[in-house]
């Protein structure tokens, strides 16, 4: 079976041209849409959903710089073991400890520039791990990059808690 780059005939890269995947996605999509196949056999129209189903998960996969980056290190092998391994650099964890303070500090003071503060640090430090991931997934190096995308995944957790407390705070 084809990968999701395969399918939309992109290079095996992190790095995605934004656009080559957007056309390549309408492409498919036009390919095994349910109107083509309206007079079909009912075969023929389950074999087109299941298409367009594939299509869809391919390019959810594709344009999510997390997803992208964990299907790149599955395909290449490496587990990330999301459940099981949880050790972390030791500055990583410092930083983590240091934000859940400052979010904590926040939400009890109902304070949003101290939450867009954080959130804004949030964000520099997910497009700077984004940029390591990069730089390691398309250099071949997969399980460090795997190391990363589970910061990643941490980083993306906190982001969510920190919308829950905007949420909370602006009622």
């Amino acid at each position: 079976m084809q990968n999701h780059f395969d399918l939309f005939q992109l290079p095996q890269r992190f790095a995605v041209d934004t656009r080559a995947l957007e056309q390549a996605y309408h492409r498919v999509q036009g390919q095994a849409h349910p109107d083509k196949f309206a007079h079909a056999s009912d075969a023929e129209k389950r074999v087109a959903m299941q298409w367009a189903t594939r299509a869809n998960e391919a390019y959810q996969t594709l344009k999510s710089p997390l997803r992208r980056a964990r299907y790149l290190c599955e395909l290449n092998g490496v587990d990330l073991q999301t459940e099981s391994n949880t050790a972390m650099a030791p500055g990583f964890l410092m930083q983590q400890m240091e934000w859940r303070e400052m979010l904590d500090e926040a939400r009890a003071a109902k304070d949003l520039d101290a939450l867009e503060r954080l959130n804004a640090e949030l964000l520099a430090g997910k497009k700077a791990e984004i940029g390591r991931i990069e730089a390691l997934l398309d250099g071949g190096d997969y399980a460090q990059a795997g190391q990363l995308v589970r910061q990643l995944m941490f980083l993306d957790k906190f982001g969510a808690e920190i919308g829950d407390a905007f949420a909370l705070i602006e009622g």
